[in-house]
């Protein structure tokens, strides 16, 4: 994978879904930040905060914390070949349309901000002042509910 590149339901760059704590932090480093999920939480996580580069990465209790979700504000990320950061809500439903994203939700969330839910990729788009901001994006799952774990990586 390319560097900064987003690859739905593996990755992004050289992390991929699937990696252990320790293996996010020897291409990361030590996180800024690290967070517990609180006990009245759906899910049991921890998160890496990396704040100066614009990446959270998530580990799931329940996968024995392996990188289940990442989440990224960073300005050279890129979606389909495209930087995407600061792009129009126009612009970003083009370039989903084009690559066959059509199916989502949306909502506002009490911050204000626009989600974009794209419940079967595991992709949020986050919107402020019709601007994306935000992309958060997991692991593919099953209409049975069992994590597809991408082989890339893994080895």
């Amino acid at each position: 994978m390319k560097e900064n590149e987003i690859q739905l339901g593996t990755g992004i760059s050289n992390i991929y879904f699937g990696f252990s704590i320790d293996q996010v932090k020897d291409i990361m480093g030590e996180p800024e930040e690290i967070e517990e999920s609180d006990e009245d939480d759906e899910f049991e996580h921890r998160a890496f905060n990396y704040w100066e580069k614009g990446y959270s990465f998530f580990f799931d209790r329940e996968d024995d914390y392996r990188l289940s979700c990442i989440q990224t504000e960073d300005d050279n990320v890129q979606l389909f070949n495209v930087n995407v950061i600061q792009k129009s809500t126009e612009e970003i439903k083009d370039l989903l349309q084009k690559n066959n994203l059509k199916d989502y939700e949306t909502e506002k969330l009490e911050t204000g901000e626009l989600r974009w839910s794209f419940e079967q990729e595991m992709l949020d788009l986050y919107f402020e002042d019709d601007k994306l901001i935000a992309i958060n994006f997991g692991v593919f799952i099953n209409d049975d509910l069992e994590v597809q774990w991408p082989s890339e990586g893994l080895a």
